[in-house]
């Protein structure tokens, strides 16, 4: 159950992460400097509570006595009481109002019992008041309200982290000259300057210049990435060392880095079901709370103790029992968790999905483009006639490809670029269609076509022995086969690293893809994966996936979340793919800004640990209860083991800033980022 102050200050750090976040940023600290004040005053007035005390005075073995000092008593007490307890009234007043009681009603209950019954003592009722452990109790309670809320601030920096990305300002450029404006101002088709070193302002595809941008606090990717004219470009990458003009696809409402912020709060406010477990356990504790209080009370009067003895072990016993640790143990880590993915790239939609990580036995990479490349590269090139270099094929392949935007065109144009090989001038250039391109170099008649086309024009033509996976294109000059490229989808680097530890932490791996059989079995035995399901069609893959999980598997599938978004929501955990800017647009739980099969296994084992923090956090807030209350109660009385009201005070709040630190040391794990 949240309790009022909790809500409060949970709510508050979602709103103030929005993008007018100062206000609500501002509001939070003003919380927190009303509690170190309050603090500090209540600190000051506790010393001469103290000094005035019977009690403290018998143990300090002082004696100090005038007429009227138990009225000065009682004036400093009540003082306390109003001032330093008024958050905690006002609070348990929030909570009778709504009918929720909770943390705010047990210390308002408390405190008022505690302040009642000594202000009967100093008006003639028999017995020991307890000021000074009424003020004690309120002094520990401010500190401990104090430095929670400090860490609930610390929980939602992570968020703040991300709205910070958006420059205030941009730089419009206006004709021939430039100006300032505001960034919020920024709309569609309006034209942005971005100097070296700048934070880009808008999302928008670059006009003019090129340069590197650094996208890792938005992507989670480390390396920076190369852009040129063309391009597209996020709103909150850091420009590298060349000044580039931008056309503004949307305006900051809009960007990529708003969905990504307005994405993380409402999964940060999403119910989860931990969540849920949390607040029933709240709600019983504070009911155990008062009963275990009463009780107490109860055993102590009618067994003969005195008013004030049986009073102060009701007071102490529902001090312990606020449910203020276990009302912060789940928000806390959700917090921190949706704002640290989504600086890692890993975009959680669905709080469900993303705790279901931890129980995901089979896991369904959707097509060869996210543990390949997804684009085809030259992997070998040969001449197959005498007096022509191997680098004389790609020369000419490459200058007749120029102009094409085919995937083998692009593969070969980029092998010549990466070999800085210089093109000799293509003319006549026309496509053959469906099998290939030709056109004239130096005077011949040069054509790029495929095997079928090859093996029909040119009979006695020579021939490559094809690989798996490979795609093969023969050069052809006058007529003559003078030699072939072959490309392939290559497959990234970080597969194999992903795909085997998935197998360490027991999750099957499966390819579900399109392609033909020979190039699905190539990829799934290169990486060592479990299984592959080959040549299926869009609509299909929903069957399989059902399939999977009528053999009982919990699956995990990964699609690029458009066509696949049938197939995604069927699985039990859908995670949308490479899908960078059309945020908004997908049908899965998680979101996945990049194709890396890396920032899979990283999203599972970060769900893991997330888990693990919850339910450390949840045993450790319900744990010390289970020692506490007894003590609280006088269980160990006979054995001279006691805790007073402030004692207990301090055991709650410890409990508090434990969960707090707890849910601080969450990490990304295995990012390598």
């Amino acid at each position: 159950m949240e309790h009022q102050h909790q809500h409060n200050t949970m709510k508050m750090e979602h709103e103030h992460a929005t993008m007018n976040h100062g206000a609500h940023h501002d509001h939070h600290a003003m919380m927190i400097a009303d509690f170190r004040k309050r603090f500090y005053v209540v600190l000051v007035l506790t010393v001469p509570v103290m000094l005035l005390s019977k009690m403290i005075q018998h143990w300090l073995g002082i004696s100090f006595t005038f007429s009227g000092d138990a009225y000065v008593l009682l004036i400093f007490s009540s003082v306390v009481f109003i001032y330093g307890g008024w958050p905690f009234l006002k609070g348990w007043w929030d909570e009778m109002k709504s009918r929720e009681p909770g943390m705010m009603t047990l210390i308002g209950f408390a405190i008022t019992v505690a302040y009642v019954y000594s202000v009967a003592t100093v008006f003639g009722l028999q017995g020991m008041d307890f000021f000074w452990e009424l003020t004690t109790l309120i002094l520990i309670m401010l500190l401990g309200h104090w430095i929670e809320m400090k860490s609930v601030m610390g929980a939602s920096r992570e968020l703040e982290l991300l709205v910070q990305l958006m420059p205030d300002e941009a730089h419009l450029v206006h004709g021939d000259h430039v100006m300032e404006v505001k960034t919020a101002e920024l709309k569609a088709g309006d034209i942005i300057l971005v100097k070296p070193g700048e934070k880009v302002a808008a999302d928008g595809v670059i006009q003019e210049g090129s340069t590197s941008l650094n996208e890792s606090m938005l992507t989670g990717e480390s390396r920076p990435v190369e852009k040129q004219a063309n391009d597209k470009v996020i709103a909150g990458s850091i420009n590298g060392n060349g000044a580039i003009k931008i056309t503004v696809t949307h305006g900051a409402a809009d960007s990529y880095l708003s969905q990504v912020v307005k994405l993380v709060q409402d999964a940060q406010q999403s119910r989860s079901k931990t969540q849920l477990l949390a607040d029933k356990a709240a709600r019983w504790l504070t009911v155990i709370a008062i009963l275990a209080g009463i009780a107490t009370f109860l055993y102590w009067w009618l067994s003969g103790r005195e008013l004030s003895f049986a009073i102060e072990r009701m007071v102490t016993v529902i001090v312990i029992c606020c449910p203020h640790a276990l009302g912060l143990a789940v928000p806390l880590v959700i917090a921190k968790s949706t704002a640290l993915s989504a600086r890692h790239g890993l975009l959680i939609k669905n709080r469900t999905d993303f705790e279901n990580s931890r129980k995901i036995t089979t896991l369904v990479f959707d097509k060869t483009g996210t543990l390949t490349v997804g684009r085809f590269e030259v992997v070998r090139f040969e001449s197959l006639q005498q007096g022509i270099s191997k680098e004389e094929i790609l020369k000419m392949a490459a200058a007749l490809e120029g102009s094409s935007e085919h995937p083998i065109a692009t593969g070969i144009t980029g092998k010549a670029k990466e070999m800085q090989l210089t093109l000799p001038a293509a003319e006549n250039v026309t496509a053959i269609t469906g099998k290939g391109i030709t056109g004239n170099i130096a005077g011949k008649m040069v054509q790029v076509v495929s095997p079928g086309y090859a093996g029909e024009h040119f009979k006695d033509a020579a021939t490559a022995t094809i690989q798996p996976g490979e795609t093969l294109v023969y050069v052809v000059t006058d007529n003559t086969v003078a030699g072939f490229i072959a490309l392939a989808d290559q497959i990234r680097p970080e597969s194999a690293g992903a795909i085997a530890t998935l197998k360490e932490n027991r999750i099957k791996t499966v390819l579900l893809t399109g392609d033909n059989k020979v190039v699905a079995e190539s990829v799934s035995k290169t990486l060592d994966m479990d299984s592959y399901i080959a040549e299926v069609l869009p609509h299909q893959k929903l069957d399989k996936i059902k399939e999977l999980q009528q053999q009982g598997e919990f699956v995990a599938m990964t699609g690029d979340g458009i066509n696949d978004a049938p197939a995604l929501a069927q699985a039990n955990v859908g995670i949308a793919i490479g899908s960078g800017s059309d945020v908004a647009a997908e049908t899965a739980g998680i979101v996945l800004v990049n194709s890396n099969p890396q920032d899979v296994v990283n999203l599972i084992l970060f769900g893991k640990a997330t888990y693990r923090k919850m339910i450390q956090n949840l045993a450790w807030a319900t744990g010390y209860n289970i020692v506490a209350l007894p003590l609280a109660a006088g269980v160990l009385y006979k054995q001279g083991i006691l805790l007073s009201p402030a004692a207990g005070a301090v055991l709650m709040t410890v409990s508090t800033v434990v969960v707090a630190i707890n849910a601080s040391l969450l990490k990304v794990k295995g990012s390598g980022k």
